[in-house]
């Protein structure tokens, strides 16, 4: 399987998205792909290095992906895809357990970095509904130029 990559600029709905997504991608590198093996294509993370330590290695690299969705939830990712998430997290906690072939199956699977790109797809499809000229982010300020019901027009 190749490997997930993710995308270098995107569209975003809130200003703080950009810099969310930046910390949560170098993460999703570090424990997923920091390293390349010498003589080949694959690259491996802190997660494959890490799980090798039997039980506690995979416990503590479960918390990345813990964060990962816990940022997921607070940008405001719906419940369907914060469980594919989980479900990719899961997927990869409990075969991590499984001595040697665990480690290699954290080699190729790469939860986090899915994670991430997953989250990026959703920010984007957020993107592409709003109005055209509607600025780069979501204001909950009203505009005072603007007229509302409370408040007379100016004159």
């Amino acid at each position: 399987m190749a490997p997930v990559e993710l995308t270098e600029t995107f569209p975003l709905p809130h200003a703080n998205d950009a810099l969310r997504i930046d910390r949560l991608a170098r993460i999703a590198r570090l424990m997923d792909s920091v390293i390349r093996l010498p003589g080949t294509r694959i690259r491996i993370g802190l997660d494959a290095v890490i799980g090798l330590v039997p039980g506690l290695g995979d416990a503590l690299t479960l918390m990345p992906s813990v964060y990962i969705i816990g940022s997921a939830r607070q940008m405001g990712a719906p419940s369907p895809l914060l469980a594919r998430m989980a479900g990719n997290a899961a997927i990869d906690a409990v075969m991590g357990t499984v001595p040697l072939i665990g480690d290699i199956f954290d080699a190729g699977f790469k939860s986090n970095l899915r994670n991430v790109e997953l989250l990026q797809e959703h920010l984007n499809e957020l993107q592409q509904k709003r109005p055209p000229g509607s600025g780069g982010q979501f204001s909950a300020i009203s505009d005072p130029d603007q007229p509302t019901s409370s408040r007379p027009e100016k004159k």
